[in-house]
């Protein structure tokens, strides 16, 4: 159950929208996952509790070496199916926090309407054109809010490397170190030039997620105990948020002359010599057949969150 729930963990903690905390509920370990976490942290060495962290964090991993590089291309290639399903995903938490946070207070309202504003705000102000890519602060921070997936069921790490502009460079690196460790072919043949590279992202990026376990569910537990309301109501309303930056209709088009791109102009003689990964987002005008295509996928992503949430009340009410 805990080699389960951790691969599916792994998987949400690649596509923005879906809750490694969620689906750590639905394979029925999640409550012994924060315990487990809890005594680690208090120093209090369980071998159940050493075993079970480490068959999350061991398949989980694996996992995200594995299709890191797949769903990145997705995204790439099919931007707008994908962000798509994204939205669909998302607004899927919406239930389970609600379902936690009643009987609902003004709190709630309060708090949800006040994250709901911050969340548009930083999806509006473009946090995706972020240029350093390579800053080892910002990767660590990315590593916070990665982190928070892994802590609170119906919240997505991964949308937040979106607006941090982190997800596809993350997931890129992630990529090259799969490839450093074991080719192109699959085989074992490391690329210690590959590995080194990836280290600058992978490090830092580790050191976040493990700060985040560890003071994150630390403070949540807190929040949720002292002020439960208002802290599932600002959930809420960062659900309802994530959606703005969601917008489906944009694809990553050939850079023009003008442009600047990681912090470099982009001119006629060397337009066409930057990388598929750095051309820049912008929107389209859909055609009435995308708009249908990207309802009909938003309500199969809404469809598939509310299936795996009433799998996780299923598994919860029978332990």
């Amino acid at each position: 159950r805990s080699a389960i729930g951790g691969t599916l963990m792994g998987l949400a903690n690649l596509v923005p929208g879906i809750s490694g905390g969620t689906m750590l509920l639905a394979a029925g370990v999640y409550p012994g996952f924060i315990a487990s976490i809890a005594e680690l942290t208090t120093l209090r060495f369980r071998t159940r509790s050493i075993v079970l962290l480490g068959t999350v964090a061991a398949t989980a991993g694996l996992a995200i070496l594995l299709l890191a590089g797949t769903v990145k291309g997705l995204v790439q290639d099919y931007r707008w199916v994908m962000y798509s399903l994204f939205i669909g995903l998302t607004l899927g938490g919406v239930p389970l926090i609600w379902r936690m946070a009643r009987p609902a207070s003004p709190a709630v309202f309060i708090a949800a309407a006040a994250t709901f504003v911050l969340m548009a705000g930083m999806a509006l102000a473009g946090g995706a054109g972020i240029e350093d890519e390579r800053n080892v602060a910002l990767i660590f921070l990315a590593g916070l809010a990665a982190s928070s997936a892994m802590i609170l069921p119906g919240v997505s790490g991964s949308y937040l490397l979106i607006l941090l502009g982190q997800y596809e460079n993350i997931l890129g690196t992630v990529d090259q170190l799969k490839r450093g460790l074991f080719g192109d072919g699959g085989g074992f043949s490391p690329n210690f030039a590959l590995i080194l590279d990836a280290t600058g992202v992978v490090i830092p990026l580790g050191l976040g997620i493990v700060v985040g376990i560890v003071g994150m569910s630390n403070l949540l537990r807190w929040l949720l105990k002292r002020y439960p309301h208002a802290t599932l109501g600002a959930l809420l309303g960062l659900l309802f948020g994530a959606v703005i930056g969601l917008w489906p209709f944009q694809a990553g088009n050939p850079p023009t002359p003008g442009d600047i791109i990681k912090g470099q102009s982009v001119t006629i003689e060397n337009a066409s010599g930057f990388d598929v990964d750095d051309w820049p987002v912008r929107r389209f005008d859909p055609t009435g057949r995308e708009v249908a295509s990207a309802l009909g996928l938003i309500g199969v992503g809404l469809a598939a969150t509310l299936l795996i949430g009433r799998f996780g009340d299923d598994e919860s009410g029978e332990n």
